[in-house]
């Protein structure tokens, strides 16, 4: 199966019942992507597939087709050129111990590109899915309202 993951044509060849998690982690190597629960109850493993956030942990191989373009945290930005939500994330110092992070993030840019100026709701019902252990919620709020803000001002 032909894929496009982070801009790269990738092939691969794994069962069809395969999570995608595990495509990327264990195939492809790309280990931004966290495993937390294996249920699509954490986050963690939040990476977008043509755009859309998706739990990674629940997506198949066999419900992917050919050429879908699969973004995780390693092509979300660079450090030399950050994605706003990731450079909200440093600004507001959101991670403790960071694992959720890489969904958080994830999940927090499907959201700016569906909802430019999201009001508190709109964070909190998007970002309800992606559990923080730390409890870091209002420093994760707050990075969204400033990465909508430095959208929509570039």
């Amino acid at each position: 199966m032909k894929l496009i993951v982070n801009g790269q044509e990738q092939q691969v060849e794994v069962e069809d019942d395969m999570p995608l998690l595990w495509i990327l982690r264990d195939e492809l190597n790309i280990t931004g992507v966290k495993y937390g629960c294996g249920i699509s109850a954490c986050g963690a493993c939040t990476v977008h597939v043509n755009g859309e956030a998706m739990r990674s942990c629940q997506v198949t191989a066999d419900s992917l087709e050919e050429g879908d373009q699969i973004t995780t945290i390693e092509g979300l930005g660079t450090p030399p050129a950050l994605h706003a939500v990731q450079a909200a994330w440093v600004e507001h110092q959101v991670a403790q111990c960071g694992y959720c992070q890489s969904g958080q993030i994830m999940q927090a840019a499907a959201l700016l590109s569906e909802t430019p100026n999201p009001s508190d709701e709109d964070i909190d019902d998007a970002m309800s899915g992606n559990l923080c252990r730390c409890g870091t919620y209002p420093r994760i709020r707050a990075a969204v309202k400033t990465a909508a803000k430095n959208m929509q001002e570039a």
